[in-house]
């Protein structure tokens, strides 16, 4: 009891030697992480990492134990196109399987009219492939295309060891960076929907029974070998499938309601999309603050992010980041993230960001923009292109650009040249205000020019004894309030 009062007095005295009046200091929050940072700290803490196999002589180790990476044999079939496009497909390639958690060994590119419907790089490539994953250690092999099931298996008993192919290398990345409820759910429905004609039974006749009706009670008329192990396996997957696409519906539900309760209060909008890894997430931060994920690597970020912006003067407007694009993408991806890229044919305006410093700047425009053109009312939508990393991009390949695109402007995200001048091109391309009125507003309702200064342009303010003479462009929903409200000023 003794050292409980002597706990109580030292704390009041503690207590009476601070001043509570004085104001916080915010600029000590400044050095704390930002969320992004965070997420990005995270990430790498889970990260696979070369290095000690998993043989200990001390069990008692198992905790400090690291994963080796996954080593992996790149394949790739060119079909069209020169050279170089086939190599930086493939290198592409190597930085999406580096992305997922593996080390790559080896590439391999055959010139060819078209896959090889067996085995897709044909029989003695295959053999040639066999040998240099028995020699590198490899332990999976990676197609730069979608095989079909039949080609993945015959594939698999040349080569012995796992193959996968492109499309399912980018749903496990998407699987390992999806943060939110909609974004894993949106995953495992694409992941499932390309699992489901891929499933294998024990053995070729896929014929493992799990037992008539007869054997839960039935009685006659249940009996026989009843479902292949398979055929069970399918009916749950469609099960699932249904289920997450009734919960995808559910959650579309909310983003609709941000988005109506946008359209309503007239706030133009702004999507930002492009090539993955070309600095989407970077330009949002540098435009709005937002301190999302930013990782030098192919699909970091997949979950939309809608952030307020103003334009030098004033104007209120949305920013939203989208999932990046690549060549290729997998239908399976575009169809199950629908709802999010619908923030796109929303807009009133697309930032598309281009890689300025990447090989082949104009070969992910043409990708990006074959992916805008599935998603209904994308093509109608203004666009202005972004030509992202100008501090390690060659000026060439800016000039290129510029001449080949009609509204283009060059930004560097991590330094902030260019940021101005593409914040005035944003403020000129936004669509303008309907109508501009000069009115005397009471004084009792300043809450409409509060409403003006947010979502209108607002040109001159100046206040006299009767209220206040807003002059501003406006929508027509503040326009029709201030006609009941406020008074012309010819008429004052």
């Amino acid at each position: 009891m003794h050292d409980t009062w002597h706990a109580r007095t030292r704390t009041s005295e503690w207590s009476n030697d601070i001043d509570t009046r004085e104001s916080l200091d915010f600029d000590q929050f400044d050095d704390l992480p930002e969320i992004g940072e965070m997420e990005l700290a995270e990430r790498q803490a889970l990260r696979r990492v070369a290095g000690l196999s998993t043989e200990l002589e001390d069990v008692t180790e198992v905790e400090y134990r690291q994963l080796r990476l996954e080593r992996v044999v790149l394949v790739g079939v060119w079909t069209s196109g020169t050279a170089t496009d086939a190599e930086n497909s493939l290198l592409e390639l190597k930085l999406l399987a580096e992305t997922a958690g593996s080390q790559v060994l080896e590439g391999l590119i055959q010139r060819r009219q078209k896959p090889d419907t067996a085995t897709y790089i044909g029989s003695g490539k295959a053999q040639e492939l066999a040998d240099i994953v028995a020699a590198t250690g490899a332990d999976t092999v990676i197609c730069d295309g979608e095989l079909s099931p039949g080609q993945l298996r015959q594939l698999e008993e040349v080569v012995k060891v796992k193959v996968i192919d492109r499309t399912m290398l980018i749903l496990d990345i998407f699987a390992q960076h999806a943060k939110s409820r909609e974004g894993k759910a949106q995953v495992e429905l694409a992941q499932l929907n390309y699992l489901l004609p891929r499933l294998r039974g024990w053995g070729g006749n896929l014929s493992r029974q799990v037992g008539g009706r007869a054997a839960g009670g039935v009685g006659i008329g249940g009996r026989g070998p009843g479902e292949t192990k398979i055929e069970l396996d399918r009916r749950r997957i469609r099960e699932r499938m249904a289920k997450l696409r009734r919960q995808i519906g559910g959650m579309t539900t909310a983003r609709e309601t941000m988005r109506a309760r946008r359209q309503q209060r007239e706030i133009p909008a702004v999507a930002i999309a492009g090539y993955t890894n070309a600095g989407k997430s970077s330009l949002l931060n540098r435009l709005t603050g937002a301190g999302v994920l930013v990782e030098d690597a192919l699909f970091a970020t997949l979950d939309p992010t809608v952030r307020k912006a103003h334009t030098p003067d004033g104007r209120l407007f949305t920013l939203a980041d989208t999932v990046g694009f690549v060549r290729h993408l997998p239908h399976q991806l575009v169809e199950a993230f629908r709802s999010t890229l619908e923030e796109v044919a929303d807009a009133d305006l697309i930032l598309h960001v281009v890689d300025g410093s990447h090989p082949d700047p104009a070969a992910q425009i043409a990708a990006v923009r074959e992916v805008l053109s599935e998603i209904e009312g994308a093509r109608d939508i203004p666009e202005i292109v972004v030509v992202n990393k100008s501090d390690a991009a060659d000026p060439v390949v800016l000039a290129q650009l510029a001449a080949q695109e009609k509204r283009t402007v060059v930004v560097s995200a991590r330094t902030g040249a260019g940021v101005d001048e593409l914040m005035a091109v944003i403020e000129r391309e936004l669509p303008r205000f309907d109508q501009e009125v000069r009115m005397l507003v009471p004084y009792q309702r300043g809450d409409l020019v509060s409403r003006a200064h947010q979502e209108g342009e607002v040109i001159d303010v100046e206040h006299t004894e009767e209220g206040t003479i807003l002059h501003a462009r406006v929508r027509r929903s503040l326009f029709a309030e201030l006609e009941r409200t406020a008074k012309p000023v010819e008429t004052v």
